[in-house]
């Protein structure tokens, strides 16, 4: 019996044994097929971070501890594949959909590329599919009827296209769709309507027209709703989306929608968010919005809208931000709005908006953001406006206030951008105000400040990098603290009463770019120290009362661009060494009391004589010839004998003149008279080469319907030749009376005629009668680099396409700089002047504004202004002087556009801002930084290449314009950015 209970034991120990053998065996056999799958996807993989390593066949027991891998603890099944930022590259591989238990897959924050595997369908387990912030490729027409349980499909940030998939609607417990940031065409399906399911729903970022379909209204489950940002749709707000009583968040913004707002949004009581900016929307604000109880963002900026400010707008007690700037509001700033307990952002500029700011405002405690900038507001600023110590952005410039600055500004420790110039402001500068620790830009300028600049004795701001004074009633004299603003690159001080000397402190500002002191009644001597400030490239002292030698320590600046000292009271000789001096393309030294000669050498010949009249003790070739005995007797020596003699030589001289102008004048009359009459109403062609076609085939271009561009020079019209061949017609207006120039004519004739080069536009020809020119260019298909880069085609403009048009623009100003006789100036170097082929290459156009550089390669002083702002390099814009690095300041700015996709200014949040200035605050010039900056729009960048046209255009911008590399440079520094195999990013 003993026995027999014995071996039955022993007999189930052995089952037991081979039973559970079996299992384990079982076990490993299914973590060893998941991990070959597992293996698999990672051998389609280019690059990965290193985490991936422990994906290996030797550690397949140890599966569920792989890195991004999660288990059924119950079966050892992979339910969830997480491998989001994990650096990787290449493609995904199909066999990924054998991971038939997969619940969850991951994959946002790579760069994997490639078509995503169609089969996706298999895992119909998965409720969980994220692969934003990729660059997948191809249509997203997935087999979505097997994908029963997903619940999130996000595929936001990659490379999709096609029309929206319909499949999504059949996903019935789908609650997030992100189809933002893609290439996807066509329409909203209004079937989108029917995933009532739905709580996240966004599909910015595409190219998607037509209307918005009113059935979105449908979606009352809703709480995130995103349909702006580059796509353009026709019409307006459907009135229907008001109906979404869950929403929280809405943004329909930049995406061209026009019309009124529709009142029914005011049934949106949950909304925190809404953003409108950037569209086409007119009419007057709906009171309606005033329900909006739970709003907190509301971003109205940049449309049409008229009419005043609802008073209706007083409940909304949540609101922290409200933009309203650029529209045509009038009226007041109601009072209501400083009354609102928790705003901190308020943007109204670009208005109409009169009567005084609210002089509450501020008493909240709250606010941080204030530009009220460019209105009709009149009144004083208020005292409260920093109550809460949290103001950092003060922003009031071009408005009609007066009074006094409130003296609570002195203590506002937090301001890092003021700009309250051209008002009607008086009284003192409050104590303190000029010397904030955190301050960046500082603008006073045209009021009627008054009183003295307070000398600071604690810790003066090392931000402050702008400080604009100029054309105040400022008095007395300029501080030493002056000297301790140890980041200072501008200093604009002229316009004011200032008196006594100017500080040596004021050498101590090592940064300083531009100084201006010129129109105040500053005496003494110039101070020595100033050449200590190596960074000037501008420096004016003139129109004060300062008296002494030019201290030769100036020429301790190496790259000073221009020197201005003139109506003064300075003597003895100009210093020989200031010829040495070859930045210097401009100086003035004229009515002071210099005496002895002029200097013959270095920069000197260059000036321009009336740089140095008004000092009558100085001669040389400019003035009296010092050669030239009997006359430097009589300037100097015989006044009373030159009294008798003078007089009858300049009138001997002066009749002979009138006579010989006389008979110029009477013969340049008879000669136009003569043209006059000879000249009909008859086309002339001039052609540059053979052409198939004549004037009158170019006059039937010239219609309404065929203008492609308007701009300051005349109208371009797009023609078909009877060959078939395309022309661009440009217009130009005829010479009219008593006009100086002739709108371009010359220049462009002179320039585009005679040139041939690959990245130059060509002229064909050109036509012309007595009233009216036309040009005959090539025509570009594609337009204006500036027309597509900155309207939604832009998003297909890829990253190597970019650069090529960088490079390929270089060229073509390259050519000019360097193999042109003589070299060529273009002086409006602009995205709107480089013309796109059919291949995407760069032609440089628009000769409109060009000059020819002179044989010495000296620079050439303009009468005014010229080029387009945004793209004028500093120097050219306060000393007119331009020369080729002018261009290549310009060229810098199209290479930021190419990288950021912004224009030059108007993008940036901040009126006054431009691309440079926006480019350095956002990465401090270092061009590892400049993945902040990129454009969104695209998706398949060379990080590598990304960063050395960055680098570039940081080199291109210089302030100092010695700094700058030539284009022939700047061709091959950007030929070496394109280089293989360089790493992507998105």
């Amino acid at each position: 019996m003993a026995a027999g209970v014995k071996f039955a034991f022993f007999f189930c120990l052995v089952v037991l044994i081979l039973s559970s053998s079996h299992s384990l065996s079982s076990h490993n056999l299914h973590l060893m097929r998941q991990a070959s799958i597992l293996v698999s996807v990672k051998q389609s993989f280019e690059s990965y971070d290193p985490s991936l390593n422990s994906w290996d066949m030797k550690n397949y027991l140890l599966l569920c501890s792989w890195a991004g891998i999660r288990c059924d603890v119950m079966n050892r099944s992979v339910v969830s594949l997480d491998i989001s930022n994990f650096n990787i590259s290449g493609s995904l591989s199909p066999v990924i959909t054998d991971l038939r238990s997969l619940v969850n897959l991951s994959l946002p924050g790579n760069s994997i590329s490639g078509e995503f595997p169609r089969d996706i369908h298999m895992l119909s387990r998965l409720q969980f599919l994220n692969v934003s912030d990729n660059q997948f490729s191809g249509e997203l027409d997935w087999d979505f009827s097997q994908l029963k349980g997903l619940q999130v499909l996000d595929v936001y940030d990659n490379d999709f296209n096609a029309s929206l998939p319909l499949g999504v609607t059949q996903l019935t417990k789908l609650k997030h769709l992100d189809l933002g940031g893609n290439y996807f065409t066509g329409t909203i399906p209004a079937s989108y309507g029917s995933m009532v399911q739905l709580n996240y729903l966004s599909v910015k970022g595409n190219d998607l027209r037509g209307f918005l379909p009113g059935e979105l209204g449908n979606l009352t489950n809703l709480e995130r709703l995103y349909l702006g940002y580059f796509n353009e749709f026709d019409g307006g707000i459907p009135p229907e989306l008001g109906k979404l009583i869950n929403l929280i968040h809405l943004d329909l913004a930049n995406c061209s929608l026009e019309g009124p707002l529709p009142p029914e949004l005011g049934n949106l009581n949950k909304l925190d968010t809404l953003f409108l900016q950037t569209n086409e929307l007119s009419g007057s604000i709906p009171r309606e919005l005033g329900n909006l109880s739970s709003i907190k963002s509301m971003d109205l900026s940049n449309n049409f809208l008229t009419g005043d400010i609802p008073p209706e707008f007083s409940g909304l007690q949540e609101l922290t931000l409200l933009n309203l700037f650029l529209n045509k509001l009038h009226g007041e700033i109601p009072g209501f709005i400083a009354e609102l307990p928790k705003l901190e952002v308020l943007k109204l500029w670009r208005n109409n908006l009169t009567g005084a700011i609210p002089e509450k405002l501020g008493e909240n405690g709250r606010l941080i953001e204030l530009d009220l900038s460019s209105n009709k507001l009149t009144g004083l600023v208020p005292r409260s406006l920093c109550l809460g110590r949290k103001l950092k952005i003060l922003i009031l410039r071009i408005n009609f206030l007066f009074g006094p600055l409130p003296d609570d500004l002195g203590h506002c420790d937090t301001l890092t951008r003021v700009r309250l110039g051209q008002n009607y402001l008086a009284g003192s500068i409050p104590s303190g105000f000029l010397y904030l620790p955190e301050l960046s830009l500082m603008e006073l300028h045209n009021n009627y400040l008054s009183g003295r600049v307070l000398e600071q004795t604690s810790k003066i701001s090392s931000k402050l990098k702008q400080l604009n004074i100029s054309n105040n009633r400022l008095s007395g004299s300029l501080p030493a603290s002056i000297g301790n603003y140890s980041s200072l690159q501008i200093l604009l001080l002229n316009g004011n009463q200032f008196t006594g000397e100017i500080p040596p402190e004021i050498g101590r500002l090592k940064n300083v770019l531009t100084l201006d002191m010129s129109r105040n009644n500053f005496s003494g001597n110039i101070p020595p120290e100033i050449g200590n400030c190596q960074m000037l490239t501008s420096l004016d002292l003139s129109q004060n009362q300062l008296s002494g030698p030019i201290p030769v320590e100036i020429t301790q600046i190496h790259i000073l661009n221009y020197f201005n000292i003139s109506w003064n009271h300075l003597n003895q000789s100009l210093p020989k060494e200031i010829g040495s001096m070859k930045s210097l393309t401009s100086a003035d030294f004229s009515h002071n009391n210099f005496s002895g000669f002029i200097p013959e050498f270095g920069q000197y010949p260059f000036f321009n004589s009336s740089s140095f009249s008004g000092n009558p003790y100085l001669c040389g070739y400019y003035l009296i010839p010092c050669n030239n005995s009997s006359i430097f007797s009589l300037q100097f020596h015989d006044q009373n004998n030159s009294r008798a003699q003078v007089p009858g030589k300049f009138k001997l001289l002066f009749a002979l003149g009138l006579l010989a102008c006389s008979l110029v004048f009477a013969i340049l009359a008879v000669i136009k008279t003569r043209k006059v009459r000879t000249n009909s109403e008859s086309w002339k062609l001039t052609a540059f080469q053979k052409l198939e076609f004549g004037c009158e085939d170019i006059l039937e271009c010239v219609k309404e319907n065929n203008i492609i561009g308007r701009g300051g020079a005349g109208i371009v019209y797009r023609g078909v030749m009877p060959n078939g061949e395309q022309v661009a017609v440009k217009k130009l207006l005829g010479i009219s009376k008593g006009c100086s120039h002739d709108n371009g004519l010359s220049a462009e004739i002179q320039t585009l005629g005679r040139i041939r080069h690959r990245n130059i536009v060509r002229l064909l020809g050109f036509c012309s009668n007595k009233e009216t020119n036309l040009l005959i260019y090539e025509c570009m298909s594609h337009g204006s680099l500036g027309e597509v880069l900155h309207g939604k085609r832009g998003g297909y403009l890829r990253w190597d396409t970019r650069l090529k048009i960088a490079i390929g623009a270089a060229k073509g100003l390259c050519y000019l700089h360097h193999d042109c006789s003589p070299l060529i100036i273009h002086r409006d170097v602009k995205s709107n002047n480089i013309l796109i082929n059919s291949d995407f290459e760069a032609h440089v156009a628009d000769f409109g504004l060009a000059k020819f550089l002179q044989d010495t390669g000296t620079s050439e002083c303009m009468s005014a202004i010229a080029g387009s702002y945004g793209y004028i390099a500093p120097e050219y814009a306060y000393t007119l002087k331009v020369d080729e690095k002018s261009d290549v300041y310009s060229f810098g700015v199209v290479l930021l556009e190419l990288i950021t996709g912004r224009r030059p200014v108007g993008d940036f949040g901040e009126e006054g801002l431009d691309i440079v200035q926006w480019t350095k605050i956002q990465t401090n010039s270092i061009k590892e930084m400049a993945v902040k900056i990129l454009d969104q729009r695209l998706t398949d960048v060379a990080l590598s290449e990304a960063m050395q046209v960055f680098f570039v255009a940081m080199l291109c911008v210089q302030e100092q314009s010695i700094e700058r590399p030539t284009m022939r440079e700047v061709v091959q520094m950007l030929a070496e950015a394109k280089q293989p195999n360089a790493p992507n990013m998105q």
